[in-house]
């Protein structure tokens, strides 16, 4: 039996680092968030005021974007404060709710992303009723469903976490409150929770996975059936980057979770973690910039109208 103390707070270790990197550390992240942070909001600016962008294609990648800057505004300004003043302190309540908060958008971006395939599916599989069968009202039901769904989903890890006894330690091996390292520290018995996260992986992970890569089944066979070389790679640009997007957050958060504890490894949980969080989100904006000729356009009126407005 380990014994038991009464844990009012928790530090959050962050990385390990000599103390003359943390600037470094520190200006790194903060550039990435900032950049992330411009790229997101800037679309979600495009997609609000241009009314060529007002389609349930954009709609849904506006609540991508909405949930990518939702995920890093919980995350990484805890971590930034961190590196700079050295308080790891959080409240219980503090680190559950931010658990709870990232969960909820990690469950409601597979929520998101499936829905976005199915998009796709119908405008390449069946583009003559695509208007018909995802029209407004369809998109924005799918965006509360998985807004409704990935954060009710994630109720009973919070109700885990303020219901579980904490051993000797108080440390959060992470740079955030995640869900693997709090289960390291709990004193409680992890099966159930552990078990729980497999069955939500399963119909929250793998289910979506199933469902998109089912999608893309039906998309890349109706692309080889087009006859013009040309009328292909319009077809495939389409969704080359939700592909490019979903191929990038399958790969780290499955990673992330879809392990037993025991072979749990805190410093690659990490770097899993730092990728999903950081990269993922300045990704995104990107991606999808480059590859879309509408938001391209977006972009250019944007700058053309800021160029008229100062020449004045």
């Amino acid at each position: 039996m380990k014994n038991h103390t009464t844990v009012t707070e928790f530090l959050i270790i962050g990385f390990q680092i000599l103390p003359e990197l943390r600037v470094m550390l520190f200006s790194v992240f903060l550039f990435i968030y900032l950049i992330a942070l411009l790229g997101n909001i800037l679309l979600v600016f495009l997609v609000c005021m241009d009314h060529r962008l007002h389609k349930p294609m954009f709609f849904l990648l506006l609540n991508l974007s909405a949930i990518d800057i939702c995920y890093m505004s919980v995350t990484l300004p805890k971590l930034l404060s961190t590196l700079v003043t050295q308080n790891k302190s959080i409240s219980i309540v503090g680190c559950v709710l931010q658990m709870y908060c990232f969960m909820g958008c990690l469950s409601t971006e597979f929520c998101l992303l499936t829905a976005m395939s199915y998009d796709r599916f119908i405008a390449i599989c069946n583009p003559l009723r695509y208007s018909v069968i995802v029209n407004n009202c369809v998109c924005i039901r799918l965006v509360f469903a998985s807004w409704l769904i990935g954060f009710l989903d994630t109720m009973h890890h919070a109700v885990f976490a303020f219901l579980s006894s904490f051993c000797d330690s108080n440390e959060i091996n992470h740079f955030f409150c995640d869900l693997t390292a709090l289960m390291k520290l709990s004193c409680s018995r992890t099966n159930v929770i552990e078990m729980v996260t497999y069955v939500e992986g399963v119909f929250l992970g793998i289910g979506p996975f199933l469902l998109t890569f089912s999608s893309y089944v039906c998309i890349i066979s109706t692309i080889l059936r087009i006859n013009s070389a040309e009328g292909r790679r319009k077809a495939f640009s389409t969704c080359s980057s939700h592909l490019t997007v979903v191929m990038l957050f399958y790969g780290t958060t499955l990673c992330m979770y879809m392990r037993p504890a025991s072979v749990y490894y805190m410093q690659e949980n990490k770097l899993l973690a730092a990728v999903y969080i950081t990269v993922i989100p300045v990704l995104n904006p990107l991606i999808y910039g480059a590859r879309n000729k509408d938001l391209k356009r977006a972009i250019e009126k944007c700058l053309i109208e800021k160029n008229a407005f100062f020449n004045e």
